[in-house]
């Protein structure tokens, strides 16, 4: 199905979003949104595509791909964003919602909750990137820290060759994670060229505010929302399977294991194809549960 596309002006930023299936839902379920962060709309494609019993909505967060802002500000800030997805749902007059949210999209998924709880029914968190749910947290935002200075001094390809080094690193990180040499663009077959940008979404300060959000757990336990972390079988002992774990331990639950790994719901989108179809079929089965 086409999507139809919308814009929608919030405070500050004018989003984009766009809508598969009848609204409000002709069956009478919940309206399904998924969302992310910093990836936008497009990566939902292939997962959107498995869901033609539902109504989907995506959108692109304010600032990134189709959606602007005006609000003087860079930093994707998950209760900025919340606000965003408050007001999308308010507009759509289809509430409460069900949410499929993934990495950042998950750390902002929790701040909606905690700030309007009425408005989701059921929240999917797949693998929220939280540095402080960590037990070695001090030592993860460290290592955070790490990929965005190799990104500072040397551009695309060694802030994200050090970015894939950290999110790929197995168990808690230790000394011997920090004595290693800084990871070669080349190892991951991309340049170390330096076009001399420094503006890209995942690498710049950006969205520094994203994994070092503190979500009120205490606030979303309360909430009438059903809340699923999610992981992904893939990212057990990785940094993004161990925050979900994390957030998972400060809700008083156990992470639901999905197909894959974190871009597991992906198809042919980014060149990093994860299982769609099993990914999907498990979103199905958690969300009518």
């Amino acid at each position: 199905m086409e999507p139809a596309t919308h814009q929608l002006a919030t405070a500050g930023a004018s989003i984009t979003y766009d809508i598969r299936g009848p609204l409000p839902p002709a069956d009478g379920r919940p309206l399904l949104l998924m969302i992310a962060q910093p990836m936008t709309a497009d990566g939902f494609a292939t997962l959107a595509s498995h869901f033609t019993d539902r109504t989907v909505v995506t959108y692109d967060p304010r600032g990134l791909g189709r959606s602007t802002r005006d609000d003087g500000r860079t930093d994707n800030t998950p209760t900025t964003q919340a606000e965003d997805l408050h007001a999308l749902v308010a507009h759509l007059a289809s509430g409460p919602v069900d949410v499929f949210a993934s990495s950042g999209g998950a750390i902002t998924a929790l701040a909606w909750v905690a700030a309007h709880p009425d408005d989701i029914a059921t929240l999917v968190a797949h693998e929220p990137p939280l540095l402080d749910v960590l037990p070695d947290a001090d030592a993860a935002h460290r290592a955070f820290q790490g990929f965005r200075d190799a990104y500072d001094r040397n551009g695309m390809g060694a802030g994200m060759a050090q970015f894939i080094a950290m999110t790929s690193w197995q168990g808690e990180f230790t000394d011997d994670y920090f004595a290693q040499p800084p990871a070669d663009p080349a190892r991951f077959g991309m340049s170390a060229d330096d076009d001399g940008s420094r503006d890209d979404p995942l690498l710049s300060e950006s969205s520094a505010t994203v994994p070092t959000f503190r979500p009120d757990f205490e606030a979303v336990t309360a909430a009438p929302t059903r809340v699923v972390v999610a992981v992904g079988v893939e990212s057990k002992g990785g940094f993004t399977g161990r925050a979900a774990e994390g957030a998972a331990r400060a809700l008083g639950q156990r992470p639901v294991e999905f197909p894959s790994h974190h871009g597991g719901f992906l198809g042919p989108e980014f060149g990093m194809a994860g299982e769609p179809e099993a990914f999907a079929a498990k979103l199905h089965e958690v969300l009518d549960d």
